[in-house]
C-alpha cells in the first residue's frame, strides 16, 4: 500500500499521492512533481453497485496514478540527461579555456619581462631628464640674457670705437692744422 493511501468509502472520496517518504526528499524540482502527482478522484458510489464499483474505480485510478508516475520518470530522465550533457560540455569548454590561457601565458610571458625591463629603465631615464631639463631650461635663460648682454655691450663697444675713431681723426686735423700754422710761423720768422 502506497503512504498516504486514504480510502473514505463511505464518502466516496479517493486521496492517493504517487511517491513514497524517502523519495519526496529529492529537491526543489522533485516537489513541483509531486503536487502534479497528488491527485484527488472523487468517485461516487451508487446505492446498487456498492462494493464491485468502489474495487473497479480504485485500480482504474491506481492504473491512471501509475501511468501518471511513468511519465515523470521518463521526463525526470531526459531532462537529467540533458543537465548532464550540458555539465559534460561546459567541462570541455572550460577545459580548453583553460589551455588556450596557459598557451597565453607562455607565449606572453618572455616578452613581459623585457617589456617590464625596458619599461623600468625608461621611468628611471624620465627621472634623470626631468632635473637636466629644468637645468638645460634656467641655462637657456641665463644665455639667452648672457647673449643679449653680449650684444648690447658689443654694440656700444662698436658705437664707441667709431666714435673714438672720430675723435682721433679730429684730433690729427686738429694737430696738422696746429702744425701747418706753427710751420708758417716758423717760416714767417726766418
Amino acid at each position: 500500500m502506497l503512504f498516504g493511501e486514504i480510502l473514505y468509502r463511505e464518502t466516496g472520496l479517493v486521496i492517493v499521492p504517487d511517491r513514497e517518504p524517502e523519495m519526496e526528499k529529492q529537491g526543489e524540482m522533485e516537489s513541483g512533481i509531486r503536487e502534479q502527482q497528488m491527485q484527488i478522484v472523487c468517485v461516487r458510489s451508487s446505492s446498487i453497485g456498492g462494493e464491485e464499483e468502489w474495487e473497479s474505480s480504485g485500480s482504474s485510478a491506481l492504473s491512471l496514478f501509475k501511468e501518471k508516475e511513468e511519465e515523470i520518470e521518463r521526463k525526470k530522465v531526459e531532462v537529467r540527461e540533458k543537465v548532464f550533457s550540458m555539465l559534460g560540455r561546459v567541462e570541455q569548454e572550460s577545459k580548453r579555456l583553460a589551455f588556450i590561457r596557459q598557451e597565453l601565458e607562455v607565449m606572453a610571458d618572455p616578452t613581459r619581462r623585457e617589456v617590464e625591463t625596458i619599461r623600468k629603465r625608461v621611468d628611471k631615464l624620465n627621472r634623470q631628464l626631468k632635473p637636466l631639463g629644468k637645468s638645460c631650461l634656467k641655462k637657456e635663460k641665463e644665455y639667452k640674457m648672457c647673449l643679449e648682454a653680449y650684444n648690447e655691450k658689443s654694440s656700444e663697444k662698436a658705437s664707441l670705437i667709431n666714435r673714438l675713431v672720430e675723435l682721433v681723426g679730429e684730433s690729427e686735423r686738429l694737430r696738422m692744422k696746429k702744425l701747418d700754422e706753427l710751420s708758417k710761423t716758423i717760416e714767417t720768422l726766418y
